[in-house]
């Protein structure tokens, strides 16, 4: 892939009159990697000469534009949107933004299986590990330059591609859904736990919200999303507790309290159960990275 052909990322940054704030990868490579801090406004993409995976790491909620108006879903931190090659886009973010963008070189993506998944735009589809991944590179990138850390950098991109190749989104709703789908109305509700994360969005309610009995909607949660609604209320909260910890100046009381944690142990013991670390270890390793 020559060099003059890998223009995803200056096109970005036309559209947005501004640089990354931290760039990786290359021709060489056949990835690039870009981290993009925005604010409030709305953005229109012209098309881009490769599909790029986008990864909402921090931030208010975004939407886009389809046929019918702004969709009624967002994405929110966690979640992952695929843009295809040759489609314009446009897109509103309502305050502070924080996204990865990642653009594979065609050899690539023709040699996936999974390669019609970037033909189409698959919008804020829920992406743990993707999330992990993406994070954890940047975490390094931020921290003291040696060949151990290269090493280590290298090893987590070639599982971050794998991983965006195999099928990100696999087990997802694969298109945004339209307004007589159920699966329109399960994103309403996921829309409103990402909204909400420290509300108690209990099993009826949510399933009422969806139209379906409750077992019906855990089922059908279950198959679009990979895990229970239970679950994905529990993973959004933690989500939204890891943005806090790095950009704001709540006490751990006061995060556990407002997402709606039983007390702050409860929340410490949650959250290392999903991360495998404490929120404090968090905190501090994301303030020693400053």
């Amino acid at each position: 892939m020559a060099d003059d052909d890998w223009a995803t990322e200056a096109i970005i940054s036309d559209t947005l009159c501004d640089t990354p704030d931290i760039a990786l990868g290359g021709p060489a490579e056949g990835w690039r990697l870009s981290r993009w801090r925005r604010f409030v406004g709305n953005y229109a993409l012209p098309p881009l000469p490769t599909p790029v995976f986008v990864m909402h790491i921090g931030g208010k909620p975004v939407k886009t534009w389809d046929r019918d108006g702004w969709t009624d879903n967002s994405s929110m931190p966690g979640d992952a949107t695929i843009v295809p090659a040759g489609m314009a886009s446009r897109w509103r973010v309502d305050g502070e933004l924080d996204t990865v963008t990642l653009s594979l070189a065609p050899h690539l993506l023709n040699a996936s299986p999974q390669s019609a998944r970037f033909q189409q735009l698959r919008f804020a589809f829920s992406d743990n590990l993707g999330a992990a991944l993406t994070r954890q590179v940047l975490s390094e990138l931020y921290a003291p330059d040696s060949a151990e850390r290269d090493g280590y950098v290298a090893t987590l991109m070639t599982a971050l591609t794998s991983h965006v190749l195999r099928g990100a989104d696999r087990g997802q709703a694969p298109l945004i859904p339209s307004s007589a789908s159920s699966s329109f109305r399960l994103h309403t509700v996921m829309d409103q736990i990402k909204k909400a994360p420290e509300a108690d969005h209990s099993l009826e309610e949510m399933s009422a919200a969806a139209g379906l009995t409750p077992s019906h909607f855990c089922r059908v949660f279950r198959r679009a999303t990979g895990t229970t609604p239970h679950q994905f209320v529990m993973r959004t909260k933690l989500d939204r507790a890891r943005f806090l910890l790095s950009g704001s100046e709540l006490s751990m009381a006061q995060i556990a309290d407002n997402l709606g944690f039983k007390s702050q142990s409860h929340f410490t013991r949650a959250y290392r159960q999903h991360f495998q670390e404490t929120p404090s270890d968090y905190r501090r390793r994301g303030k020693e990275a400053a």
